[in-house]
């Protein structure tokens, strides 16, 4: 094995959440070096296990005994794709710092456009996928996602990006500041300002496997990042409540003068019920939003770590961020 230099400057860390991409990982390392090493030998590949139930960690280790430039983090268990982006930052050392995913989707080849960008003088490249590889119902969830979060969050999003982007140290040490427990990366990137360009990518198949991202996964994901990054949904039910108690206000007037000066029977109870029910449950709705805010709230305020590392390799110990 070769000598771990950990004090040599580096100047690309690749960052990659790794689960359940077993057959991906050595595919990755190959065309990541036949990338990196026409810009600069100075580089790292952080692979991160978020808690794999596939031997992804066996291959990352033994990546990492024959090439030292090559890292591993081996999270105690799953944490989630953004914690597990969230632990390779912390390690990263490079001057710009790139986050693919490590399924293949995020092609290696095109890392060149996102540096090459970068060096025009953007702090923060994002890559712009035109044409997504992707199954439909992904592509539609995605859709759905951005209108939802464009409309009810404080920062715009497209669902043409994703993860993959290249950013400068200066912007990951703003980025590692955020220790919130619901994350999304983009979404950060975005918030932190900064000068920010877009270049396009080509955007492949899954080389392997599926994802993981379930309907009720993608769909909790996306109300944890309104709840997290707005309050706008706390907006909405209180002008909404006070909307329908002005319409049920005046509704009331107006049956009451019907029945005073018109002798209009006042209607009967199945209308009564119906409203009664509506009322309710918006009543229960809007408590459950407030809930979630709550439920945010008790969480932060725990300051629990946001994950545990089981194993390092190649890492030095005391670079850690955080």
């Amino acid at each position: 094995m070769e000598h771990k230099n950990y004090t040599e400057k580096i100047h690309i860390s690749i960052v990659t959440p790794a689960y359940k991409c077993s057959s991906c990982i050595e595919e990755l390392y190959r065309r990541l070096l036949e990338t990196l090493e026409k810009i600069t030998n100075k580089f790292e590949i952080i692979y991160v296990n978020d808690g794999s139930p596939e031997n992804d960690w066996e291959i990352i280790y033994n990546l990492s005994l024959k090439d030292t430039r090559v890292k591993g983090i081996k999270l105690s268990r799953n944490f989630g794709q953004h914690i597990a982006i969230t632990a390779g930052l912390d390690y990263a050392q490079g001057d710009w710092v790139i986050v693919m995913d490590c399924d293949l989707q995020d092609q290696p080849e095109e890392i060149e456009k996102l540096y090459k960008k970068a060096q025009e003088g953007y702090d923060i490249v994002f890559s712009y996928r035109h044409e997504r590889q992707d199954n439909m119902f992904r592509k539609l969830s995605s859709k759905f996602f951005s209108i939802a979060y464009n409309y009810l969050g404080d920062i715009k999003v497209d669902n043409s990006t994703a993860n993959f982007s290249i950013a400068s140290q200066k912007v990951i040490e703003c980025v590692r500041r955020f220790r919130e427990r619901n994350r999304a990366y983009p979404i950060f990137l975005n918030s932190v300002g900064f000068k920010t360009g877009y270049v396009d990518v080509e955007h492949d198949s899954r080389f392997a496997g599926e994802s993981s991202y379930s309907l009720s996964k993608l769909i909790d994901f996306a109300i944890q990042c309104i709840v997290s990054q707005s309050n706008k949904p706390l907006k909405i039910s209180i002008k909404l409540g006070f909307t329908l108690s002005g319409i049920a206000l005046f509704y009331g007037v107006y049956i009451i003068i019907r029945y005073l000066f018109f002798s209009v029977a006042v209607p009967g109870w199945t209308s009564t019920i119906v409203l009664l029910s509506f009322f309710s449950g918006l009543i229960f709705a809007n408590l459950g939003i407030v809930g979630l805010y709550i439920g945010k709230v008790f969480d932060e305020v725990k300051n629990r770590p946001l994950y545990f590392v089981e194993k390092l390799c190649n890492i030095d110990l005391t670079i850690n961020k955080r």
